[in-house]
Order: structure tokens, then C-alpha cells, then sequence
């Protein structure tokens, strides 16, 4: 069976809404803090392709590192990726993935429906 992941940040308010979701759901699922452990360019590849969206969809456009380094800038896909992974505080949060499915969980409702 497989195992429930999210992308958890325990700062971000939406982030621990959707683990308590997660967790009063009764199923196993694991915690990957992803700015200890930052996901590969090939991971993040992965978790966007699940998502079905861009990679721009993934990142989160009012963090400052964005504003200061790569706003307004024309960026391909790999390149957008790289920064994630250079940057993980710019990875929007959280992300649950359940198989074949995934999630960001804004709201953090939305994890309800691949759980």
C-alpha cells in the first residue's frame, strides 16, 4: 500500500492545518519537512507532473527570495525548478500525495480529496 506523503513546513499555519487533517484521518502517512530535506530537481519534476500543473504554479510569488532574485524575469521550467530547490521556502505548501494523486493543500480542505 502506499504511503501518504506531505510536504510539511511546521511554521506555515496551512501547512499544520493539513497535517491535523492528515492526522484525524486515521491513515499512515509520512512527513517530509522539506526545508531539512529539500527535494531533488527530479522529486520536484515528480510532485508537479502529479500535481498536473507548471512549474510557476508550484511557487509561491510573495516570498521575498522570489521578489528580490526572479520576479519579472523570463525563467524556463528547469530553471523555476532549480530555484525550488535552491530555495525550498519558495515551494508552496502543503503538498499531499496519495499514490498517483496530489494535492496542495489550499485550502487545506482540498487533502480531503485524495485521502
Amino acid at each position: 500500500m502506499t504511503m501518504i506523503k506531505i510536504y510539511h513546513n511546521p511554521r506555515c499555519s496551512k501547512s499544520r492545518q493539513g497535517l491535523a487533517l492528515l492526522e484525524a484521518s486515521d491513515k499512515d502517512f509520512e512527513i517530509i519537512k522539506y526545508l531539512d530535506r529539500t527535494p531533488t530537481e527530479s522529486e520536484l519534476l515528480e510532485i508537479i507532473k502529479l500535481l498536473g500543473i507548471s512549474p510557476i504554479d508550484l511557487v509561491r510569488k510573495n516570498e521575498a527570495i522570489w521578489k528580490s532574485n526572479y520576479k519579472g524575469k523570463t525563467l524556463s521550467d528547469k530553471q523555476i525548478i532549480t530555484a525550488m530547490v535552491t530555495h525550498p521556502k519558495l515551494i508552496e505548501r502543503p503538498i499531499v500525495i496519495n499514490g498517483n494523486k496530489a494535492v496542495v493543500g489550499r485550502p487545506p480542505e482540498a487533502i480531503l480529496t485524495i485521502i
